[in-house]
């Protein structure tokens, strides 16, 4: 959420940089909004001064033994209409919250200005795309010839995007998590956490996916306890972690990894990648969040970048890296890298990992703070990465190792958590 003296003492700049990401600022209903603010909060104040005089003048009246009977009756008028204005002003800060909660992030000035994907800025390439002396399969043939694959079973299971694996591709999925996991705790400073996979709406609001993102979530109604929700990633709670909390700046940057199932409806997807494991309702990643004094926030965007693209470079799995321009930005972040790793049987390259520092908008629906050196809270940057999505990372492996006969040849880095196992292939 933006800061709302920031609104009202920039709005017109506000405007432009949030026009500049394809959202139009409301400016008119603001400004309408903080009008009938400023007018209940005036008419409240000088009611409240009315009556602190009224007070005074009855204890005078009383002192010398006069009526004060108007005097009162006039106080009585006033608190009731006080507790009107009262009313009126909870209906209008109600009504600005709903505006600010629907406003994006403000893009960092160093984001590329841009309308889609296309103004996206590669800034690094990693590995060069294997030459095959064959026609590269994707990971569906891939998963079909091995016979460990079935998407079938999953839409018999739950319906369309679901699929279940089976064997050494689910043996390498669960590699492929832990892994990742032993690198970012023993090497890159992460604590591991495990968290509840339903959450609250006041969590899902926290991180910004309601209300905006209602549509693209699974809920579970829970009668009297309200709706619970799905994790869409474990960016939810474990970002809620410092949820109203006041952390003591010297425990920060704090850096949690965690894995876990996503669950995404994926209700503006209608018609993209229905083929394969690219875009399903249930998938597995490893996620990075770091909370961090502010002046670091954007440091330890490089960071986490970097150690989610360390993954990559292990597994030796070609990538590149872009920053996404201010049209093609998340909701809530400020700037994002999305690590893209190369698939040869779409030949192209896939989005593996968006690296987000959310600045203060987090933090500030979360009142997630820090006591800063003049002793006083101040909101802390959150910041998240995949680190990686396992999935997707399963299908870089499935078609980048791939073999003419369709097994596939298990990383180097992989081999110790496969129990020695050198390839995947079918059943004789």
């Amino acid at each position: 959420m933006l800061d709302i003296q920031l609104l009202r003492t920039d709005l017109d700049r506000v405007a432009a940089r949030l026009a500049d990401r394809g959202f139009a600022l409301d400016t008119a209903a603001f400004n309408r909004i903080e009008a009938d603010r400023k007018s209940v909060q005036v008419a409240t104040q000088e009611l409240q001064a009315r009556r602190n005089a009224i007070a005074r003048q009855v204890g005078a009246a009383r002192g010398k033994g006069e009526d004060a009977s108007a005097l009162i009756e006039e106080s009585t008028q006033i608190n009731t209409r006080l507790s009107e204005l009262e009313a009126q002003l909870a209906n209008v800060q109600g009504e600005l919250q709903g505006l600010l909660e629907v406003i994006p992030n403000l893009p960092h000035e160093s984001v590329p200005s841009g309308a889609s994907a296309d103004s996206n800025v590669e800034v690094r390439r990693v590995g060069n795309p294997r030459a095959f002396d064959f026609a590269p399969r994707d990971h569906t043939d891939i998963g079909a010839l091995l016979g460990m694959i079935d998407p079938e079973a999953g839409a018999k299971l739950a319906g369309a995007r679901f699929t279940v694996l089976s064997g050494g591709v689910a043996r390498l999925h669960r590699a492929l998590a832990q892994f990742m996991l032993d690198v970012h705790t023993a090497e890159h400073g992460y604590t591991e956490v495990y968290v509840p996979y339903l959450v609250n709406a006041k969590s899902m609001h926290g991180t910004g996916q309601l209300p905006k993102f209602k549509d693209d979530l699974f809920a579970v109604p829970r009668g009297e306890l309200g709706d619970f929700y799905l994790i869409p990633t474990a960016e939810v709670p474990v970002t809620n972690l410092v949820r109203d909390e006041i952390v003591a700046a010297e425990r920060l940057p704090l850096r949690y990894v965690c894995h876990s199932p996503c669950f995404r409806s994926e209700a503006g997807s209608h018609g993209k990648d229905t083929r394969g494991m690219i875009r399903q309702h249930q998938f597995d990643k490893v996620e990075l969040v770091q909370m961090v004094l502010p002046e670091y926030s954007f440091e330890a965007l490089e960071a986490l970048t970097g150690h989610a693209e360390s993954i990559l470079k292990r597994l030796e799995l070609p990538f590149r890296t872009v920053v996404l321009c201010t049209g093609d930005m998340g909701f809530s972040s400020a700037k994002t890298y999305d690590i893209e790793v190369w698939l040869p049987g779409q030949g192209a390259y896939r989005e593996i990992s968006s690296c987000s520092n959310f600045e203060s908008f987090q933090a500030r629906r979360l009142q997630a703070r820090y006591r800063s050196e003049r002793n006083r809270p101040e909101l802390l940057h959150t910041l998240n990465g995949s680190g990686l999505a396992v999935g997707r990372t399963l299908v870089a492996v499935l078609e980048n190792y791939q073999n003419a006969d369709g097994s596939v040849t298990i990383p180097a880095v992989l081999k110790p958590y496969m129990g020695g196992i050198e390839r995947l292939a079918a059943k004789a």
